[in-house]
């Protein structure tokens, strides 16, 4: 469940492409799943992997063959960090929830146990 949470964050990146570009990114990114999923699990259409979006018309290419290459490792390492930063935040998260601090009201100088000793 994770890994497939972690999957519908990054989909913010074509659709924002897709936003940007005033095009249906509903459309756009149901098509990019579809190239990248034939390219996953039929061996002769290994090269729909490299299917992108065109910002010029709204229309799929083939990346590699229009000349756009992407550093892998500038990406390797943005996709990490960002990682690590989301669960440091869930840690912080749950170690707040785990802890919880008990807060002693005063009321006229008297802690709230001896208030409660005194109405009652």
């Amino acid at each position: 469940m994770a890994i497939q949470e972690f999957a519908e964050a990054l989909k913010i990146i074509p659709k924002t492409l897709a936003m940007n570009g005033a095009f249906d990114a509903t459309d756009i990114v149901a098509r990019l799943r579809g190239y990248h999923s034939m390219s996953q699990s039929d061996d002769s259409k290994k090269k729909y992997r490299w299917i992108g979006l065109n910002l010029a018309d709204g229309s799929m290419r083939d990346n590699v063959k229009a000349g756009v290459l992407e550093p892998a490792m500038s990406k390797i390492k943005s996709i990490k960090f960002a990682t690590e930063a989301a669960i440091t935040i869930l840690r912080i998260d749950d170690a707040i929830k785990m802890n919880p601090k008990k807060k002693k009201y005063r009321l006229r100088g008297r802690s709230s146990e001896t208030a409660k000793a005194h109405r009652g």
